[in-house]
């Protein structure tokens, strides 16, 4: 007795999500219908124009905005981007470096220390219990 195995599909937003593009920015067909597990492999192993051009160009979604400002997503919005924003668009808030992106860079960087201190201090505790 064999099974059929069922064909895992997946909501457009969330293909898009695991693509890293902004949904909006997708063509109609991307939108409008389900993407299945085999087909978000294939587009990630092999991706269309459309595809490339959008990682490449945008628009980005905040995910994305904010990974390539050095921000956090909460800072994006204390900072007033509420918006996807194209690699055009990103370039130039890297170029005028305005206050809050300035401020929010700082605080992303003490995250980042700190969790790295606390991964370390972890790794010591777990290391003497042993």
């Amino acid at each position: 007795m064999t099974s059929q195995k069922t064909v895992q599909t997946m909501k457009p937003a969330t293909a898009a999500k695991k693509l890293g593009v902004y949904l909006p920015a997708t063509p109609a067909q991307f939108q409008e219908g389900v993407v299945s597990r085999t087909e978000l492999d294939a587009l990630q192993a092999d991706p269309p124009q459309w595809l490339r051009d959008l990682r490449r160009d945008g628009p980005h979604p905040r995910p994305v905005v904010a990974a390539r400002l050095g921000v956090s997503i909460a800072g994006l919005a204390r900072g007033g981007v509420t918006d996807a924003l194209t690699t055009a668009q990103i370039e130039a808030l890297r170029q005028d470096a305005p206050d809050w992106l300035t401020r929010e860079r700082a605080t992303q960087a003490e995250v980042r220390k700190e969790a790295t201190r606390l991964k370390d201090k972890r790794a010591q505790q777990a290391a003497g219990s042993r």
